[in-house]
């Protein structure tokens, strides 16, 4: 009896639950406090609650209390497993689900994406009806989201308000402050491939990496149509259409479309710096992907085989290379003082010297 007296009285507790609604939008509340929140932050946007120290409004007196923790640094909230800490425990939830759990208990109903939290699936619904509320007071660009919307700003006034503790380089994006923390300092990689187990330093690197194993190009180009993995490798592929080259060489002014590569033509040409070893010879190499290349010496790999013959090659490149000498009469590098054809540009580079000899004697 008295169980059933308890289950009739948590009924009638969740009946009255909400019974008092909004008079503008009849969007129901538990408490007339929450109506009136409610009006201020949606309606009326009355803001009668001010900070001491900057004269920020807000809507309510918790939300004053939470903004001191900005001018204080006060961060009550730590993750329990990290021990990051927050000045909301709604945010280590929040945490937890991004960096920890992967949890995503919210759904888009039209697409079936799944969320860590409400509201990131209330800002998704926007590319869904392609609703962008907030636009910028500079250039008139408009954002789906407040938040966007602010980072946007930056790039008008240039404000960087969040700098690594380490260097004190400084970032538009908290987020882009940790990365760097994590690639440059820490070398910390908390997300992981669940296929082979390689580990990244963000979520969005393994949803990248995923589609070396899916072979997913989902990004395309709009001069030529190539597909690639990520929106990055249509941006650096864009570069052999514009022929921007925005990373010169510090000594000898040769520009480059990447400064990755700018930092190998460095150790190659001018430093001869070589910070990568081989595990079975130590041989020293300039870059890691060398290193790569060159195991395949030890362990006799050879990925790249020709369509034709079904040879095997180390690299995509001799492969190539084979096609054209072996079974194309394709030559598409000729000699600009004689005209002749070659399969390779080094081949043209070779027979130059025949040129240059002539012209010595």
């Amino acid at each position: 009896m008295a169980s059933s007296n308890h289950f009739i009285a948590k009924e009638l507790t969740h009946m009255e639950e909400k019974r008092y609604s909004c008079e503008v939008c009849c969007k129901a509340f538990a408490s007339k406090f929450n109506v009136a929140i409610h009006m201020r932050r949606i309606h009326t946007g009355d803001k009668p609650y001010s900070c001491k120290m900057c004269d920020k409004t807000f809507a309510t007196k918790a939300d004053v209390k939470l903004h001191i923790r900005t001018h204080t640094g006060e961060k009550p909230h730590p993750c329990q497993v990290c021990g990051k800490a927050f000045r909301q425990k709604s945010d280590v939830l929040i945490h937890m689900r991004r960096v920890h759990t992967g949890e995503k208990p919210y759904r888009c109903k039209v697409c079936d994406k799944t969320f860590a939290t409400n509201a990131d699936v209330k800002a998704h619904m926007r590319a869904h009806t392609g609703h962008k509320p907030f636009s910028c007071e500079v250039c008139n660009k408009l954002f789906a989201t407040n938040a966007e919307l602010k980072l946007h700003v930056r790039t008008h006034t240039g404000e960087k308000p969040h700098s690594c503790e380490k260097c004190g380089k400084a970032f538009t994006q908290l987020s882009n402050a940790m990365k760097h923390m994590r690639r440059i300092h820490t070398g910390e990689k908390y997300f992981s491939c669940k296929i082979c187990d390689k580990t990244f330093v963000t979520n969005a690197e393994v949803k990248e990496h995923m589609r070396t194993h899916t072979g997913e190009k989902p990004c395309l180009c709009k001069v030529c149509d190539k597909a690639f993995a990520s929106n990055t490798e249509v941006q650096l592929h864009m570069r052999t259409h514009t022929k921007e080259k925005p990373y010169p060489c510090q000594v000898c002014g040769k520009a480059f479309a990447q400064q990755s590569d700018t930092a190998i033509h460095m150790r190659r040409i001018h430093t001869g710096e070589k910070p990568y070893s081989c595990k079975v010879c130590n041989k020293r190499f300039a870059t890691n992907a060398d290193v790569k290349l060159h195991m395949r010496t030890h362990t006799g790999e050879k990925p790249y085989s020709c369509q034709v013959c079904g040879k095997g090659f180390t690299q995509s490149s001799n492969a190539v290379m084979h096609m054209r000498r072996s079974h194309s009469e394709k030559k598409p590098f000729s000699c600009k003082t004689c005209d002749k054809a070659f399969a390779t540009n080094a081949e043209v580079k070779s027979h130059m010297v025949i040129h240059t000899k002539d012209k010595a004697y």
